[in-house]
């Protein structure tokens, strides 16, 4: 391995691509304020009667611990608060971060996944830390406590770096503190879980000051900028699975859906982090772009108006999607203003408007967990995986051109991220209004008890019954996109000049990007 000199980076200046009609994003202050009014109640509904546990079960007024007992619902929440300027909820929360212990758990042999402490905990708190050390400064009663959230993300991945105490350096999804430090021994990892931590480890070692963070993260990213084992199926666009031992591809199935999604997410945005350094993540998010394109576009029989994004299984791709994959539109979006591509552009936007559709059509006016649809006219069979809708959605099927096959709705945010996305590159009002459509129906079939919950089946107009559990990413990403595309210009508002001086992680943390003297940190 080598390490890189420490050289100067300058803030780039991009000529924005061409979008017919292009405005200036406006704000809708009214929106904002409802938006905000949400995340209030959804954080008074936590703060009363689950912290500082993870998470709330809003029905039962009761607690849940589904993140290791670490508050997941405060720090996530905390990003989102500072954005909105909630001086009260910023502050009870800075106050209980220095308590949280990040050695250890509450409960022995409790497993700790790496992949979400290190978007929701580490994102959160590295987040927060640029944030408030620098434009939202004035939120803050007692400074101490801020400077307390970079000493808390360092005791965490103190905790979690040894997960890449294995053999290949790609490290073990799974691990554990309590009785004693330990791996979980898995002989393989997701490309997301291991290709999502690559920002906020480096984020970390370029605050601190310590390349030992952003060294670990980025030596298992280079298994997946230069894969080996099975071979790719197409072209930048990888298997799911790579094993621990030696690196290599375990298979070639994949998609932009869970465990794969976020890997090709950060591939861009680590471009966007510091174009210089990681010139080779943008090359291969082009790969993967393209191929996405050619090979995995797909239209519904009948709905040829809409794209979706088939998985594949080696060269066979099948149409099957859902809420996870249709962030996918703003990383296209994303990608085409840093790179000043049109196809990009367009295609992210024709993403965002398609997914979109799966909101619009359902019964409650929210999209389902996954979905399917028939890509050809030639004849499927029944049972196959390209196969006919059930009879009792084939109605639904040919006005919508798509049908549930998980019916569920967890509060989640990726449709919406999109619109976020859409709106502020086109300035076009049609997207706020249709963040705000589903805004709307969220909050209806959602609400409940002292907060929102998931809920069982969107293709019933009052979502069927509840989950009982308000997760932590509807404070930290739902509410917070669609705060955002409703809200005043500010540093954290994306730019589509290209200029932006912040980036945000999977879990809608904004990260300062880079722009001084920084040391680049290990690569081998």
């Amino acid at each position: 391995m080598r390490l890189f000199a420490l050289f100067a980076i300058s803030s780039l200046v991009y000529a924005a691509p061409t979008v017919e009609k292009r405005a200036i994003p406006r704000p809708d202050p009214a929106r904002a304020a409802e938006v905000k009014d949400v995340f209030q109640a959804s954080w008074r509904g936590y703060y009363e009667h689950a912290f500082p546990h993870d998470s709330l079960r809003p029905i039962s007024n009761t607690s849940a611990d589904d993140r290791n007992g670490w508050s997941v619902t405060s720090v996530d929440s905390l990003s989102t608060a500072i954005i909105m300027g909630d001086a009260k909820i910023v502050n009870q929360i800075l106050k209980y971060i220095p308590e949280i212990d990040f050695t250890t758990t509450k409960q022995a042999n409790e497993g700790i996944s790496v992949f979400e402490s290190t978007i929701r905990y580490l994102g959160g708190l590295v987040s927060s830390y640029d944030l408030l050390k620098g434009p939202m400064k004035n939120l803050v009663s007692k400074p101490s406590e801020v400077d307390a959230l970079l000493k808390q993300a360092q005791s965490l991945a103190d905790s979690l770096s040894i997960a890449f105490n294995t053999t290949s350096g790609v490290p073990d999804g799974v691990v554990y503190l309590n009785p004693e430090p330990r791996i979980s021994g898995a002989d393989r990892n997701s490309i997301a879980g291991f290709g999502t931590l690559v920002l906020e480890w480096t984020r970390l070692s370029d605050l601190t000051g310590n390349i030992t963070y952003a060294a670990l993260a980025q030596k298992g990213q280079a298994y997946l900028l230069d894969p080996t084992g099975i071979p790719e199926p197409f072209p930048g666009l990888v298997g799911h699975e790579v094993g621990t031992e030696d690196g290599k591809f375990l298979d070639s199935n994949g998609g932009w859906g869970g465990g794969t999604d976020s890997f090709y997410e950060y591939l861009i945005k680590m471009y966007l982090y510091d174009p210089e350094a990681f010139a080779e993540y943008r090359d291969r998010w082009v790969l993967a772009a393209d191929s996405t394109i050619e090979f995995l576009a797909s239209h519904p029989t009948t709905r040829k108006d809409l794209t979706f994004l088939s998985g594949y299984s080696g060269n066979r791709t099948y149409s099957s999607s859902g809420h996870l994959a249709s962030f996918a539109g703003g990383n296209f979006i994303l990608g085409g203003i840093l790179l000043k591509e049109e196809k990009y552009l367009k295609f992210g936007l024709e993403l965002s408007e398609s997914y979109y559709q799966t909101y619009h059509q359902t019964a409650s006016g929210v999209g389902p967990e996954g979905f399917r649809w028939v890509a050809s006219e030639k004849e499927p069979t029944q049972n196959s995986i390209n196969g006919f809708p059930p009879e009792p959605q084939s109605d639904f099927y040919d006005k919508a051109g798509f049908w549930a096959t998980s019916p569920g709705y967890v509060l989640r945010p990726e449709t919406v991220e999109s619109l976020y996305y859409a709106y502020r590159a086109t300035g076009d009002r049609k997207y706020q209004d249709m963040a705000w459509e589903g805004f709307q129906s969220i909050s209806k079939v959602c609400r409940v008890g002292s907060g929102f919950s998931g809920i069982q089946d969107v293709t019933k107009a009052d979502g069927g019954s509840y989950n009982n559990f308000m997760t932590s990413f509807w404070l930290a990403e739902t509410l917070k996109y669609l705060y955002l595309i409703f809200a005043p210009e500010s540093e954290v508002q994306l730019q589509a000049n290209g200029v932006n001086g912040f980036v945000y992680n999977t879990e809608a943390h904004p990260v300062r990007v880079r722009e001084r003297l920084v040391r680049i940190g290990v690569q081998g």
